[in-house]
C-alpha cells in the first residue's frame, strides 16, 4: 500500500513542474514567435496565450482523467520558428499556420492513419532534422559570450555551477542570473520598460494562409511536436503506469492551439521530460493522487500566463545575447539528445548527417525554410540507402549456391 503524506505534497510537486517548465524556456518562446515577425507587444500576447493555453490543458486533462497528464509548449517549435524567421505574409501568415497545426494534432488524435503516417518518419531523420534546428540556438551563448562576456559570463557560470551540484534548477537558476544582470543593466542607465508594458493584454491577429508559411511552418512544426513532444511525452508517461488517453489529449491540445493561434500562441502538446516531475513517485507515493500535481501545475501556469506580460517586458530590454544565452543553454540538452539520437544507427548516418546540415544551415529556398528542405532530402536520401542495401542483399542471395572459384 502507497504511503500516506500530506496533500502539500503533490501540490508543491506541481508548483515546482510549472516553474521548471516555464522558466526553463520561455526564452525560447520568446525569440521563436520574434523571429516569425511578431512584434513586442504581439510576442508578449503569445507567451500569454500559450501559456494559459497549456494551463487549461493541463487542468482539464488531469482533472477530467485524475491521471498527472501534463501539457507543455512546443519547445522544439518554438526552436524551429527561430530558424524558420520571417515567412511571406509576416505574421499574420505565422499566425495561420500555427491555427492550421492546432487543426492537424486533432485530426492525428481523431484519425490513426495519420499517426501511423507520423510514426513511419524515420527516426534518425527526425532527430537530425531537430538537432540541426537547435545547433545555431545552443551556438548562441558561446558568440555572446566573446561579444559582451560581462553580461553573458555570469548566467553560463550559474549554469555550469548549477549543472554540477543541482542540474534540475540549472536552466532556471541561469534565468535568475539573467535577471540579475538585466537587473544591473537597467541600474547602470538602461531604459527600462514604461509602466503600461507590464499590464497583462492579449493581442489578436486575423491569419492569413500561405503557400510558404504551410510548408516552411506547418509541416515542420507538426512533425517535430509529434517526434519530439506528444509521442515521447505518451511514452514517458507509460513508463509510470499511466496510459495516456491518445484521442482525448491530441483533441484537448489541438482545439487549444488553434484557438490560441490568434492570439499569437504557437503550439501546445503532452509534456515530455517535465511530465516526469508530476507523474513521478516523489511528487506522491499514491499513483491515484498525482493528478493534483498535475492539476496544480495547470493553475499555476494560468498564473504565470497572466504574470508573462511584465515578464515579457523585462526580458526585452536585457543587454544583447543575455536572453539568447539562457535560451542556448536550456536547449543544450535536448541537442545531445537529438543528436544522439540521428547517428546511433550506423546504416542510417550518412543520411542523418545530411538531414543535421541542411537544418543547421537557415538556408530558405524558395522562401522555404531549412528545416523543410532537410526533412525532405533527409527522407529522400534515407530511401535511396534502404533500397540500395535492399540490392545488395538481393545481389548477394542470387549468387548461385554451389558456385566454386577456379584455380
Amino acid at each position: 500500500m502507497a504511503e500516506r503524506v500530506s496533500i502539500a505534497v503533490p501540490i508543491g510537486a506541481g508548483v515546482v513542474c510549472a516553474l521548471v517548465g516555464f522558466t526553463s524556456s520561455f526564452a525560447v518562446v520568446l525569440a521563436g514567435l520574434r523571429a516569425v515577425g511578431a512584434d513586442a507587444g504581439q510576442a508578449a500576447s503569445g507567451l500569454a496565450a500559450v501559456s494559459l493555453a497549456m494551463g487549461a490543458a493541463t487542468v482539464l486533462l488531469s482533472w477530467r482523467f485524475r491521471m498527472p497528464i501534463t501539457s507543455a509548449w512546443s519547445t522544439p517549435g518554438a526552436a524551429l520558428l527561430v530558424s524558420t524567421g520571417a515567412v511571406a505574409g509576416g505574421w499574420a501568415a505565422a499566425v495561420g499556420a500555427f491555427a492550421v497545426t492546432g487543426v492537424l494534432f486533432v485530426l492525428t488524435g481523431l484519425w490513426p492513419r495519420l499517426s501511423a503516417l507520423v510514426a513511419r518518419i524515420p527516426t534518425p531523420i527526425a532527430q537530425a532534422m531537430l538537432a540541426g534546428v537547435l545547433l545555431p540556438l545552443c551556438l548562441e551563448p558561446v558568440t555572446g559570450l566573446a561579444h559582451d562576456p560581462a553580461a553573458i559570463a555570469p548566467v553560463l557560470v550559474v549554469w555550469l555551477l548549477l549543472l554540477e551540484f543541482a542540474p534540475k534548477v540549472a536552466v532556471p537558476g541561469a534565468f535568475v542570473a539573467a535577471l540579475a544582470v538585466i537587473a544591473v543593466s537597467l541600474a547602470c542607465g538602461g531604459h527600462a520598460p514604461a509602466a503600461s508594458a507590464y499590464i497583462p493584454h492579449l493581442s489578436a491577429t486575423a491569419p492569413t494562409f500561405t503557400l510558404q508559411a504551410m510548408t516552411g511552418i506547418v509541416i515542420p512544426l507538426y512533425i517535430v511536436t509529434m517526434a519530439s513532444q506528444n509521442i515521447p511525452g505518451v511514452a514517458v508517461m507509460g513508463t509510470f503506469g499511466y496510459r495516456v488517453p491518445w484521442r482525448a489529449a491530441l483533441s484537448v491540445t489541438g482545439i487549444l492551439t488553434a484557438a490560441g493561434a490568434f492570439l499569437g500562441a504557437h503550439a501546445i502538446n503532452l509534456a515530455a521530460i517535465s511530465a516526469a516531475l508530476a507523474a513521478e513517485p516523489a511528487a506522491d507515493p499514491d499513483p491515484e493522487r498525482r493528478w493534483v500535481a498535475a492539476f496544480t501545475a495547470g493553475c499555476s501556469h494560468l498564473v504565470l500566463g497572466v504574470m508573462s506580460t511584465g515578464l515579457t517586458a523585462v526580458v526585452l530590454v536585457a543587454p544583447d545575447g543575455v536572453v539568447q544565452a539562457v535560451a542556448g543553454v536550456a536547449l543544450l540538452g535536448a541537442f545531445a539528445s537529438s543528436a544522439a539520437g540521428a547517428m546511433a544507427d550506423e546504416s542510417a548516418r550518412v543520411p542523418a548527417a545530411v538531414t543535421f546540415v541542411i537544418a543547421a544551415s537557415g538556408t530558405a529556398i524558395a522562401g522555404i525554410g531549412s528545416a523543410f528542405w532537410a526533412l525532405l532530402v533527409g527522407i529522400a536520401v534515407y530511401l535511396m540507402f534502404r533500397a540500395g542495401r535492399r540490392r545488395g542483399l538481393s545481389g548477394s542471395a542470387a549468387e548461385p549456391s554451389g558456385a566454386r572459384s577456379r584455380p
